[in-house]
C-alpha cells in the first residue's frame, strides 16, 4: 500500500506538472529510537515543513494493539491539531482511533476487521460497506487494496478530477465509486463462548437457514424465545432473522459464482419461493443484483478474463 500509493500520487503529480498544473510532494515517516517522527523517504528530500495529508497504513498481520499504536498517536494528533489532514487504509483506522480523533464520526475498515474495530472502539460508526469515508479532515478506507480508491480520492482533492481519471486509465483502476461489500462474506462470531446460540449457527449452517423460523431455532437452542432473541443479538452482533439471511445470501453468492443455474433457481434453493423478494434481500445485502454479481464474480467471467 506505501509503495503503490507512492507510485501513484508520484504519477498524478508527474500528470499534472505536464499540464502546467500543481505538483505533490511524497513522504514516509517513521519514528527513530527515541519516538521522534522523520521522513525515511522523500521526494523532494532538501525541502522542510511538514505533510499537509497523512495517510496510516494497514498490514497483513492484522491490526496494530494499543500498545504498538502508542508511539504514533501523540504524532498524529499533534498534526491533525496543526491542520493536517488524517487518512487511513485497511487496518490503519485502527490506528486513527487509536488517537481518540474517530470518536463519534463514521470509518471504515477492513470487512473482516470491523467487528474488532467496532468492539475495541464503541464510539466509532463503523460502516464496513463503504469503500472510503471522506469526513473533510479525516478519510478512512476499506481492506487492502481500497489504497487504489483511497489514492483516487486524494488526486481528486489535490489535483483534480481530470487528472484523477488520466491515472485511472494508466494504474487501470476504476475511478467510480465501489462497495466494499460487493467483495466481502458473512463471517459469524462463533467465539463468544454461548454454547446453545453456537449450537443454532452450526444447525443453520447446516441447513442453509432454509424455512426457519425464529421459535424453531429458540426449540433447537432449547431457550425460550424473548431469552432466545437476547442472547442470540448479544453473541453474534445481529438479529437471528438477519442472521439467516446472511447465510442464505452467502450460499447465493457461491450458486451465482460457481454453478450455472438461474437466479429463479437460486432463489429457491436458498429459501425464497418469490425470486423478487430474493433480489431485493441480495442487492440490499450485497449491493449488486444477483446477475450484476454474477457477471463481475462468476467463475467463467474470471475464466474468460485470464
Amino acid at each position: 500500500m506505501v509503495h503503490g500509493l507512492t507510485d501513484m500520487l508520484t504519477t498524478a503529480s508527474d500528470f499534472s506538472a505536464a499540464r502546467g498544473g500543481r505538483t505533490l510532494r511524497v513522504s514516509h515517516w517513521a519514528p527513530d529510537e527515541t519516538d521522534q517522527f522523520d521522513r525515511s523517504f522523500d521526494t523532494h528530500p532538501h525541502a522542510g515543513g511538514f505533510p499537509d495529508i497523512i495517510v496510516t497504513p494497514g498490514r497483513l498481520t492484522g491490526p496494530v494493539s494499543a500498545e504498538e499504536a502508542a508511539p504514533f498517536v501523540r504524532w498524529l494528533v499533534d498534526q491533525h491539531a496543526r491542520g493536517a489532514v488524517l487518512g487511513s487504509n485497511c487496518g490503519g483506522a485502527f490506528l486513527l482511533a487509536e488517537t481518540g480523533l474517530l470518536r463519534g464520526r463514521s470509518a471504515t475498515t477492513h470487512w473482516m476487521f470491523a467487528d474488532l474495530l467496532q468492539s475495541r472502539f464503541p464510539d466509532v460508526r463503523v460502516e464496513p460497506e463503504k469503500i472510503v469515508i471522506d469526513d473533510g479532515d479525516i478519510i478512512t478506507a476499506g481492506g487492502l487494496m481500497a489504497w487504489t480508491d483511497l489514492g483516487m480520492r486524494l488526486i481528486d482533492r489535490l489535483l483534480g478530477p481530470s487528472i484523477m481519471v488520466e491515472t485511472s486509465r494508466f494504474f487501470l483502476v476504476d475511478a467510480g465509486g465501489r462497495e466494499q461489500r460487493h467483495y466481502g462474506s458473512f463471517a459469524p462470531r462463533l467465539t463468544h463462548g454461548d454454547e446453545a446460540i453456537l449450537k443454532v449457527q452450526h444447525w443453520l449452517q447446516s441447513k442453509g437457514a432454509r424455512s426457519v423460523s425464529v421459535a424453531d431455532m429458540a426449540r433447537e437452542a432449547s431457550l425460550e424465545e424473548r431469552t432466545f432473541l437476547r442472547r442470540f443479538k448479544a453473541a453474534t452482533g445481529v438479529k437471528p432473522n438477519e442472521y439467516a439471511q446472511c447465510v442464505r445470501m452467502e450460499k447465493a453468492r457461491e450458486l451465482l459464482q460457481f454453478t450455472k443455474r438461474t437466479v429463479d433457481q437460486i432463489a429457491w434453493s436458498v429459501g425464497y419461493e418469490d425470486s423478487t423478494a430474493f433480489r431485493r434481500v441480495f442487492n440490499r445485502l450485497v449491493g449488486l443484483s444477483p446477475g450484476d454479481y454474477r457477471r463481475r464474480f462468476g467463475a467463467e467471467s474470471e475464466a474468460a478474463a485470464a
